[in-house]
């Protein structure tokens, strides 16, 4: 029987058309993606650009572990703020929060004499407790976000300089400072050319992250549900490969893996599988998307925001920790302006102004395009006034981006 004469019963199987593989379809795909591809080509594009100017010295081994520290405590923030967005919501505490943290710890473990472990602890309790504040009045009192942490970025800053007396306290153990500037034990002893714990580590994180998007992509084939070109994914599970590969033989060649990134990779891991994976993280883009919907699908939308300025809050502690640690003290100008740079990693990242869009991964490429962004123009002897104007167009363009994206995805489907 030909297929055009061939009829269905109930036991023929419904066999769902494979996605297009050709330059048509993957063109489309692409179109449709612009969002997504955009910020890893405007990463590449970036990285390119500074490694040229700079005269190779940006992807040097020593200022890529520089990056990593300079960078890291934003794009913890990033993680929560990411959440707090796509929530329909803004967080502008947590700079204060970051500062009000440290000072905390620094009380605990150098004036009280605390364990320096357990005034880590403490320390992110405090911020989760901060996050729990907050929450209640925007959650179950109704003022709104921006009002809420606007009104805690005032009141944290103002207690960090109260406890602190407007007086650094350092220095720290040197086990806490190794938080933020230590790294793994070097098990070559300092003797090997690549350091041995680093390269196994980055090797089974390559294996690991393949492996899944592999047997996520051969799930969605087997129920009908892949759109993706294989050319492209392909495309893309090679550069996470090359691309993992190379930080971890530049960060081998130096001193190894910093245990900020440790921390980092650990919770960017947790958090993207809690938002693609977890009811909560459902809850999160529904109530950002539609929260008059959300409510009539029985989505508990007050404890979703309750929750959201928790974790923010306590996201913004182990943030605290980490500058802290680094700068191996605890000072009452810390965090300034580290509200703004999570606001940007997360819109930079792909992340939508009315909320219901966007990912942990993208608002950490979004800091990292911020991230070196910072530092090649440092490199250049660029001025901070120079710096400044640069971030913000960049911000301004992508803002623009996202809003072009939505007006041809609505004249498309017209």
């Amino acid at each position: 029987m030909s297929a055009s004469t061939q009829t269905l019963t109930d036991d023929t199987p419904v066999i769902p058309p494979a996605p297009e593989q050709g330059g048509a379809g993957l063109g489309a795909f692409l179109s449709g993606r612009l969002r997504q591809v955009g910020i890893f080509l405007a990463l590449i594009a970036i990285v390119i650009l500074f490694q040229v100017l700079t005269g190779g010295t940006l992807l040097t081994p020593r200022n890529v572990t520089s990056i990593i520290g300079q960078n890291a405590y934003v794009l913890i923030l990033a993680i929560g703020m990411v959440m707090i967005i796509i929530a329909g919501h803004i967080d502008l505490s947590v700079g204060s929060v970051v500062a009000f943290v440290g000072a905390v710890s620094g009380i605990m473990i150098v004036q009280w004499g605390w364990p320096w472990w357990l005034g880590v602890i403490a320390a992110i309790l405090v911020g989760g407790v901060v996050g729990a504040w907050q929450g209640f009045w925007i959650a179950y009192v109704g003022i709104p976000a921006f009002i809420v942490t606007l009104a805690g970025m005032l009141t944290f800053r103002g207690l960090t300089q109260m406890i602190l007396h407007n007086v650094p306290i350092t220095p720290f153990p040197d086990a806490y400072v190794a938080i933020g500037s230590g790294f793994l034990p070097d098990l070559g002893g300092g003797t090997s050319t690549f350091e041995p714990l680093t390269v196994i580590l980055g090797v089974l994180a390559t294996i690991g992250l393949v492996g899944t998007q592999v047997r996520e992509r051969a799930k969605r084939v087997k129920l009908g549900l892949e759109d993706e070109p294989r050319s492209w994914f392909l495309s893309q599970a090679i550069f996470t490969a090359v691309f993992i590969l190379l930080i971890t033989f530049v960060l081998a060649s130096y001193r190894g893996t910093p245990i900020v990134l440790v921390i980092l990779a650990a919770l960017i891991l947790i958090y993207s599988t809690v938002m693609h994976q977890f009811v909560f993280g459902r809850h999160i883009y529904a109530r950002g998307g539609n929260l008059h919907a959300a409510q009539l699908s029985g989505v508990d939308t007050k404890k979703v925001d309750f929750l959201l300025f928790v974790n923010m809050g306590v996201l913004a502690g182990i943030a605290g920790i980490a500058f802290t640690a680094r700068s191996n003290s605890a000072l009452p100008g810390a965090g300034t302006g580290f509200e703004l740079d999570a606001i940007a990693a997360a819109f930079i990242g792909g992340a939508a102004v009315t909320g219901g869009v966007g990912t942990v991964t993208g608002a950490i490429i979004g800091g990292l395009i911020m991230g070196v962004l910072n530092n090649g123009m440092s490199l250049l002897g660029l001025g901070t006034e120079i710096q400044s104007f640069i971030k913000g167009f960049v911000l301004l363009l992508a803002v623009a981006f996202d809003i072009f994206n939505k007006r041809r995805a609505a004249n498309a489907s017209k």
